[in-house]
Parts: structure tokens; sequence; C-alpha cells
């Protein structure tokens, strides 16, 4: 299998310290109980710091400074707590065993220090996952995951799950930590496999692995490779 990991959300708690960085600059600061508001985001639209900055009470002016005083923290991406303890090295073994070949995606822009890139692959090693891969990219990931031949992809953001399911032929499994009435309609509807947890999320897809999906035989490989898609399954 051949698996696109989304960074922030996803594996990465980025929220829980912005509203540490955020409290030390303002005091206190609420935060929405449910996802983002769809509402055009004010200072780094596409980036995946946008729902993050969303959630947080905070005014335009203020999320501008935040995100300003964020930009300065040298090495800021490697200071990121994981979402569920343990979970970077448990993908890393689920890798190595059933030979899954893993791309971790992210929007993240630049701060001081390192690249982005490298300040992830660093995070990334010191969770548990040796010699990532790690791709900073931008526009649709759809897009991504069928120029990349992705299997699966993993998400916690609705639209890129929507993008994958409408741009390419990977699997979509977004990773919903709201309350489930709170789930985009139409969602499950269009194949997303919606989950709580990043390890429901590696779960499920090690049962469709097991399952034996075409795609991890050579002949299927190459049949994604060039766009035939799979005959179906007969009992």
């Amino acid at each position: 299998m051949r698996l696109g990991v989304d960074l922030d959300g996803v594996v990465a708690d980025m929220e829980s310290e912005l509203v540490r960085q955020a409290e030390l600059l303002f005091g206190h600061v609420p935060v929405a109980s449910g996802p983002a508001p769809n509402s055009p985001p004010e200072p780094e639209d596409g980036l995946d710091l946008v729902p993050a900055l969303q959630r947080l009470r905070l005014t335009p002016r203020q999320q501008s400074r935040l995100w300003k005083h964020v930009e300065g923290i040298e090495n800021f991406w490697e200071s990121l707590s994981e979402h569920e303890a343990g979970a970077v090295a448990r993908l890393a073994a689920i890798a190595e065993e059933r030979r899954w070949e893993v791309i971790f995606l992210t929007k993240r822009p630049e701060t001081s220090g390192a690249t982005a890139q490298i300040q992830s692959q660093r995070w990334l090693q010191a969770k548990g996952f040796p010699m990532p891969s790690v791709f900073v990219v931008q526009g649709s990931r759809g897009l991504i995951s069928a120029a990349l031949a992705l299997d699966a992809v993993i998400d916690d953001r609705p639209e890129n799950c929507l993008d994958v399911v409408v741009d390419s032929r990977a699997r979509s499994v977004l990773v919903w930590r709201f309350d489930e009435s709170q789930v985009p309609p139409g969602a499950k509807r269009l194949g997303i496999n919606v989950v709580t947890t990043v390890n429901a999320a590696f779960d499920s897809l090690i049962q469709i692995d097991t399952d034996g999906s075409p795609a991890r035989t050579v002949v299927g490989r190459m049949k994604r490779l060039l766009g035939i898609k799979p005959e179906p399954t007969r009992a």
C-alpha cells in the first residue's frame, strides 16, 4: 500500500501549541468546541494552520499577530506534541511489517530555523519514524494523490478528503475528532471513511490491506499507474 498521511491535525497536535502561544500573548483564549467555521481565513489562506487559527476566538488582528509571533519561533514545527502518543512509531512498525510506502503531506509555512520539510522530518524521526518522506505541497490533495499514485490518504480536513475521492483513485480516511453529528453531510455517502482517531484510521487500512486490495499486487500497482480500474471482486 502506498499511503499519504497529513501531519497537522492527524499525527501532530498543532492546535494545542497555537493555544499555548496565543495565551502567552493574549492571556486566556477560548477555543471553539466544533470544527472551524467556513468563513475565509484572514492571513494565511490555504495553509494547514488555518482551521486551528479559526477555532481560536481571536480577532483577525490577533490571528495575524499570533502567526507573526509563531513565524519567529526557531524550529516551531519540532515543538509539537503527537495527537495520540505513540501513533507515529506505530505507523512506522506497521509500514515495516506490511511493506507500506508512507509519504507525509503538509502545507506547513516556513518559520525561523530549518525549512518546514527538515523540521517535519526531524519531528517524525524523534517520534519513531526513521527516514520519513515529507512533501511540503500546495494545491488539491486529490491531484497530488493521483500524481503520487497513492492508494489511501489520511487527513483531518473534509475538503481535502473530498478532493481525494474526486480527483484520484485513492481511498480517503477522515480523522474527525468532533461530534459525529458535525461530520459534513455526504462524507460517508461519497465513500470517505470517517474515524475518530488516527489509530482507528490505521486499523481500517490494515483491514483493507489484509482483505487483499488489488493495489497490493504488482499487477494492481501497474494498473493504478496506468489509470486502469481494477475489476470488481467476485464472490
